[in-house]
């Protein structure tokens, strides 16, 4: 597995989290972030048990390949 960090949020202090990186092996992409524990919020999706959720700025989409070039992602 060859991890590519795209980019780490720049109003993070100390150089934190949330950090978005590239699987070139699976081209999937890894997530680091602050984990969702707000049970409200967590009650309005279906997470599976071996799932969890974390939470990212929106000016982190910039690190996104799609969205970088225009492309729309299937969701």
């Amino acid at each position: 597995m060859a991890l590519r960090k795209l980019g780490k949020d720049p109003e993070s202090p100390n150089g934190g989290s949330p950090t978005v990186y590239l699987d070139d092996t699976t081209d999937n992409y890894l997530v680091q972030g602050l984990k969702v524990l707000d049970k409200e919020r967590l009650t309005q999706m279906e997470i599976p048990e071996h799932e969890t959720v974390v939470e990212i700025p929106r000016r982190m989409a910039q690190f996104f390949l799609e969205v970088k070039s225009g492309e729309s992602a299937d969701i």
